[in-house]
């Protein structure tokens, strides 16, 4: 017995087969969800759930019905997808904030701005459509769209909607396909008309000068636009690119340390806001601000209050840091992508999307007038034979009486057609007066000019094109509004830096001999009084401000930079240097520096040195980096230099010493230098420090100490390498050199 015949089975690969299968699904998510249609700007399952309401009655001027019921009428009717999904797609459609202009008007808890999806079940909300959702329908009865099945051939549904405004523009969409995504921002309808109305006009019009009229999109909400203008031609003259939104915010007119801010970029919640903000602070990246409350309610949608700290703030300084941090500047990608009238997706520019719109709207008003006109011929027609009649009233009754056939008589007598013949037996005997025939008459006068007028859109380009600017203009006027998303040319943010996130309050950073660090508040603190644990003691200490960068050199000619605002409180006894820095085994911190402006001189007990900016000794590296090669010798301490310093001084261990000119030493940014001054065998450099031409010379040894005077040092005085002048008796030995008060 044959159970099955070879002939009827379709071989195929499994490649072959995925390959077909992947790309009808693929085709299928692009066309029939995911993508809109230029025509009406809607995905599929929006333009069904805006039929099915019509077809429930649910006009702007009807009453609400559940939600539950419209959900129902499309799976059951138009799109047999999941209940959530199409709620959900009802839910954005009537939320003010998600949709510029939106298309249903619900009651009920329809989401909020902070939680979109907090919207209550189908069953609890009613809803019925918006009086913009009008523009979609008012002619779609009137012949205008094609109509295609349902899914099981029970019904038909529109192709389209017969859109009297570029809605596609209006409230744009988002979506993701496959191997494509849409992303079309919302414009404002004053904007979009009055281009469409430049284009109808000037047909030769370039995107640029149609830039010129839609100045960027327009958002639900009054956060501003600053993206360039050159970059939103950009945009739009390609069709994809992207632009930034920036939350607005005003002074508290009645406390200067209070700002308030009013609006937020699109979709974003102000309780994410808070939080990043709330964080910002709680990891000290936000010391001017004290507190943050949200006082938003019914009256103000967005009001989100920062209390920021007593005295004198740059509020806009501090503003830019959060935008740079926080959702309060949000960057929007633009990708118009889109289903033309050719069927087929494409992304498309601002010119190309209004051209192909208003084609679509030109085709639409064509055929609604070939559709009122073949209504006016068919009436005309009647009226024709309603006249006949009238003329020939008594013949047409005795007609009506006598003959067995009187519509056949009728036609027969009176050239009439089957339709008229039907009219003229349908007439109720109370429409036998004289005045209905006047009404009849003035009908057929009324239709005749009708149709002449549609005749002579239909017959003239250019008066068609003046038919769709009126329509489009008084769209415009009952529909437009003001633009809400503000667009303003703004410097970019930027986040503060970690020096400019703390106060500038004097401190005093103490090292001790073990390697332990802190900082204590002032400057008036004595290193040498504060307590140190068992073994330990003062090795050095630096005076800056809390918000400087700190640079500490290890005895191998290392440096490595610190924020002085993350080193420990003196309240303790500080932490070791290791928790801020990476120092190899037996290295040890020995001077500690702020950066300053000022040139220093960086030099080798060895006797080779030259001139450095502090800065190039900062690094973010932990295990910091090589400024000078001390060739085994050790780092002398680092002399800074004024503006008004000439001149070197170089000190030996034999009691030599040496003044030269510092241009006569390199400025380098790290290495080893040029050599400083002529040693002996077993003599090291003490000290090197800069002075000017006016200042004296201070040097100690033992219990002795020295000033020498500007005219004191001249006999010091000789070129940079030499040996220098021996200083007098009793100063052999020098312990320090400095610059004398």
């Amino acid at each position: 017995m044959t159970l099955y015949n070879d002939t009827n089975i379709d071989t195929r690969s499994i490649s072959d087969f995925t390959e077909q299968a992947y790309l009808n699904y693929a085709m299928y998510v692009i066309m029939d969800r995911a993508l809109p249609h230029i025509a009406d700007g809607l995905k599929p399952v929006q333009r069904r759930i805006v039929y099915a309401m019509s077809e429930l009655g649910l006009r702007h001027t009807a009453k609400p019905k559940k939600s539950a019921r419209t959900v129902g009428d499309v799976l059951g009717k138009y799109h047999p997808h999941g209940d959530i999904a199409c709620y959900e797609a009802m839910v954005l459609m009537a939320q003010p904030f998600s949709y510029r202009y939106p298309l249903i008007t619900g009651q009920g808890n329809w989401g909020s701005p902070d939680d979109p999806k907090s919207f209550a079940a189908m069953r609890y909300t009613e809803a019925k459509m918006s009086q913009y959702a009008n523009t979609l329908l008012a002619e779609l009865e009137q012949g205008t769209v094609d109509w295609q099945d349902n899914f099981d051939g029970s019904l038909t549904e529109p192709v389209t909607l017969p859109a009297r405004l570029p809605n596609i523009l209006l409230n744009g969409t988002t979506g993701i396909a496959v191997g494509m995504a849409t992303d079309i921002p919302p414009h404002n309808l004053t904007e979009i008309v009055k281009a469409c109305i430049r284009l109808l006009k000037d047909p030769t019009l370039s995107v640029k000068q149609l830039a010129q009229t839609v100045l960027a999109p327009d958002l639900p909400t009054a956060a501003e636009i600053i993206t360039p203008k050159s970059d939103l031609v950009a945009m739009y003259q390609t069709g994809k690119g992207s632009y930034k939104m920036r939350a607005t915010y005003h002074i508290d007119p009645k406390d200067k340390n209070t700002v308030i801010i009013d609006a937020l970029p699109y979709q974003i919640s102000g309780n994410k806001i808070i939080e990043q903000i709330a964080k910002l602070m709680s990891d000290k990246k936000l010391p001017w601000v004290n507190d943050i409350t949200d006082e938003s309610d019914h009256e103000h949608a967005c009001r989100i209050v920062l209390e920021l700290k007593k005295g004198k703030l740059d509020i806009d300084k501090i503003m830019n840091h959060l935008f740079a941090n926080t959702d309060l500047e949000t960057s929007y990608r633009v990708n118009m992508n889109m289903i033309g009238v050719n069927g087929k997706p494409q992304v498309k520019n601002l010119k190309e999307i209004l051209t192909e719109w208003l084609s679509v709207r030109r085709n639409v008003v064509i055929r609604r007038l070939q559709h009122r006109l073949a209504k006016i011929e068919k009436r005309l027609h009647i009226l024709a034979g309603l006249l006949i009649a009238y003329l020939n009233i008594d013949e047409v009754i005795a007609i009506i009486r006598e003959e067995d056939d009187p519509k056949l008589e009728l036609m027969n007598r009176y050239g009439l057609t089957d339709v008229q013949a039907d009219a003229i037996l349908d007439i109720k005997l109370r429409q036998l007066a004289k005045l209905e025939e006047i009404e009849l008459n003035a009908e057929k006068d009324r239709l005749t000019a009708e149709k002449d007028s549609i005749n002579h859109y239909l017959g003239n380009d250019d008066a068609m094109t003046g038919l769709l600017i009126d329509e489009l203009t008084a769209d415009m006027k009952e529909h437009g509004d003001a633009r809400r998303s503000p667009v303003v040319e703004r410097d970019d943010a930027v986040s503060l830096k970690a020096t400019e996130l703390v106060p500038a309050e004097p401190i005093t950073v103490v090292l001790s001999q073990a390697g332990w660090i802190r900082s204590a508040k002032g400057h008036q603190t004595d290193p040498l009084q504060m307590s140190y644990r068992a073994g330990d003691g003062y090795l050095t200490h630096a005076l800056g401000k809390s918000n400087e960068r700190l640079i500490l050199l290890d005895n191998t000619g290392r440096s490595y930079g610190v924020d002085a605002a993350n080193l420990p409180s003196a309240r303790g006894q500080g932490d070791p240097i290791t928790s801020l820095i990476n120092l190899g085994n037996g290295i040890k911190a020995e001077q500690l520096l702020f950066i300053a402006d000022s040139p220093i001189i960086m030099a080798s007990s060895t006797g080779y040195g030259f001139i450095n900016q502090l800065s190039n000794l900062d690094t973010n590296q932990k295990a910091g980096k090589a400024s000078i090669n001390l060739n085994e010798g050790k780092l002398l301490p680092i002399a800074q230099m004024a503006a008004t310093d000439t001149l070197i001084a170089v000190v030996n261990s034999s009691g030599y010493l040496l003044v030269f000119p510092t241009d006569e030493l390199p400025m380098l940014a790290k290495g080893k230098g040029n050599k400083l001054m002529n040693l002996k065998n077993d003599e090291h450099i003490i000290a090197i420090t800069a002075l000017s031409a006016d200042d004296a010379l201070m040097i100690t040894a033992g219990k002795r100490t020295l000033t020498l005077k500007p005219a004191d040092l001249a006999s010091y005085h000789g070129k940079r390498a030499s040996r220098g002048t021996q200083l007098p008796k009793g100063f052999g030995k020098v312990a320090s050199m400095t610059k004398a008060d």
